[in-house]
């Protein structure tokens, strides 16, 4: 992002209460850069001008007049294009879902967004369903990784993390059923929450896995983060799995301080064929945090390799129960590998389902046991960095190591930092998992460490450099 514009959503709603910014001069630049950037990164769907420069205009008159909504007032978001907007159609990116889906009012976190006086400039793209790998004869665009256009930046919520690291919007929304918003955010350099399964609505979201889907923020910083599921997060009861718990101040532990912090490192699968540099990036990190006084200790999670293959199954079988009247009469409008995809749900029977679940309750008691020492745990985000679209392999793909997925299954929260670079200058990204319902904890380590590292000031060239507080 150029530097005559604030990098964060913090520096922003600053910028903006001091009056050295109006909404409307920011979102008029940031659809600028929109639409001149639609033939390289292609990170947006549907561009809503209109909508965007009216929510902007208010937002102005608003802060003036002395009515003040909050941090997000006044901030260009953008949504992925898997969740209801009143103003913009949804497509999933696929030809398959009906257009009358969409033509409904906001999702519950849209609404919120737009209570808070966020202001909303699109849609973003996504791989197909949140589970397909792009196929070029649909003929949606495919979002490119800023930092190397030939790279993927990955999936699903591809759109919303190459918007973000190229300088486009402050923040958006992303969805996770096995990592969608945590290998993006690590892929591309910037930060991105799964927050704890129930803690936000997901009414008004296309379903991938009903019982693994997540919708969270993503943005430059934690803290940033932290500002967002604030006003996304609490109790929805149009949404079934929704928690009736109390929503905490996401924004009270971040006092830069690691002293005394807890940290697990678990010793089982996540350092197994993991990339040298991926491996040495995340040493150095967990040093970086002892060094700032937090202690560090090896705990155990003896199934994580398992986990893997259980969240799969019951994604798979839950994915397939929502498409297969799709599947059986118009399969063909489907994206290939979407369709190969999700096929494999028709695969798999009752039993596999049920045993998947059981698996499911054994990784989820050992996660919880080897947190019952520590307060955070940390691994690397994903094996390796960005891969190259030419060549690549999805079915191969499935094969190698996930330390995303576990997560999902255990519902508990999971960020994803940048914690370096390859030497072909690639963002390595870092996975911090607390305890349900604990997202304050998360937050604290993760905005910690911003503060005691630079890695997540870094844009892409061509976004110009600036300094992210």
């Amino acid at each position: 992002m150029s530097a005559e514009l604030p990098p964060t959503i913090d520096e922003a709603g600053a910028s903006l209460r001091r009056r050295q910014l109006t909404s409307v001069d920011l979102t008029r630049q940031l659809l600028s850069r929109i639409h001149a950037s639609q033939d390289t990164i292609a990170a947006f769907i549907t561009i809503t001008d209109e909508a965007a420069l009216a929510a902007a205009e208010r937002a102005d008159a608003e802060l003036a007049s002395g009515t003040d909504r909050g941090p997000l007032h006044g901030i260009p978001l953008a949504v992925k294009d898997i969740i209801a907007t009143a103003d913009a159609p949804t497509t999933a990116n696929s030809h398959v879902l009906d257009p009358a889906w969409g033509q409904r009012g906001d999702a519950t976190v849209v609404r919120k967004l737009r209570e808070a006086g966020a202001v909303l400039l699109g849609k973003l793209g996504l791989s197909e369903f949140a589970v397909g790998y792009p196929d070029p004869d649909k003929g949606f665009r495919i979002p490119k990784n800023p930092w190397d256009l030939a790279r993927s930046p990955g999936g699903s919520s591809s759109g919303t993390a190459a918007a973000i690291a190229g300088g486009l919007i402050l923040g958006g929304l992303g969805t996770d059923t096995g990592g969608s918003i945590r290998g993006p955010a690590a892929y591309c350099g910037i930060s991105g929450l799964k927050p704890t399964f129930g803690r936000v609505s997901k009414e008004g979201c296309v379903p991938l896995g009903y019982s693994l889907d997540n919708i969270g923020p993503m943005a430059h910083t934690a803290r940033d983060c932290a500002l967002l599921l604030q006003v996304l997060a609490g109790f929805d009861p149009a949404d079934p799995s929704s928690a009736a718990v109390p929503v905490p101040d996401m924004l009270s532990r971040l006092d830069g301080s690691l002293a005394g912090v807890r940290i697990g490192v678990p010793r089982e699968y996540f350092f197994d064929n993991l990339n040298s540099e991926i491996e040495q990036a995340l040493r150095k990190a967990i040093d970086d945090c002892a060094a700032a006084g937090a202690i560090v200790r090896e705990v155990s999670i003896p199934h994580a390799a398992h986990a893997r293959a259980a969240q799969r199954v019951i994604m798979f079988g839950e994915a397939f129960a929502y498409h297969e009247a799709d599947l059986t009469t118009r399969a063909e409008l489907y994206g290939k590998w979407t369709r190969a995809q999700l096929q494999q749900g028709a695969l798999l029977s009752a039993a596999d389902y049920v045993q998947a679940q059981r698996v499911r309750s054994v990784i989820a008691d050992e996660a919880t046991r080897a947190l019952q020492d520590v307060d955070v745990l940390v691994t690397a985000t994903d094996w390796n960095v960005a891969p190259a679209f030419e060549g690549y392999s999805p079915d191969a793909r499935m094969r190698q190591p996930d330390f995303t997925s576990m997560w999902n299954l255990t519902g508990q929260p999971a960020m994803s930092v940048c914690c370096g670079f390859s030497e072909a200058g690639l963002p390595i990204g870092m996975q911090i998992i607390g305890p349900a319902f604990d997202e304050p904890m998360v937050f604290k380590v993760g905005d910690a460490y911003q503060r005691i590292t630079s890695w997540h000031t870094r844009v892409p060239a061509g976004t110009g450099e600036v300094q992210v507080a």
